[in-house]
């Protein structure tokens, strides 16, 4: 099964293991994300944590309300 990140768009390759999974997987940017999979089927997908920013990178600020 293939998920694209929803900060980066990098393109995870998820094994069997994840056909019927809910919880957490890690992208290679650091951003993580909690999945939903059902059947080998995604079911849901929500980013939970932003990736730092690389070093010597302010990170932007958060706008009012997010």
């Amino acid at each position: 099964m293939r998920i694209n990140c929803l900060s980066c768009g990098h393109r995870l390759e998820l094994d069997e293991a994840y056909d019927d999974f809910e919880g957490p997987v890690k992208c290679l940017c650091g951003a993580m994300l909690k999945i939903r999979t059902q059947e080998g089927k995604l079911k849901g997908i929500s980013l939970t944590m932003k990736p730092h920013p690389p070093r010597g990178q302010a990170a932007s600020p958060d706008l009012p309300g997010e």
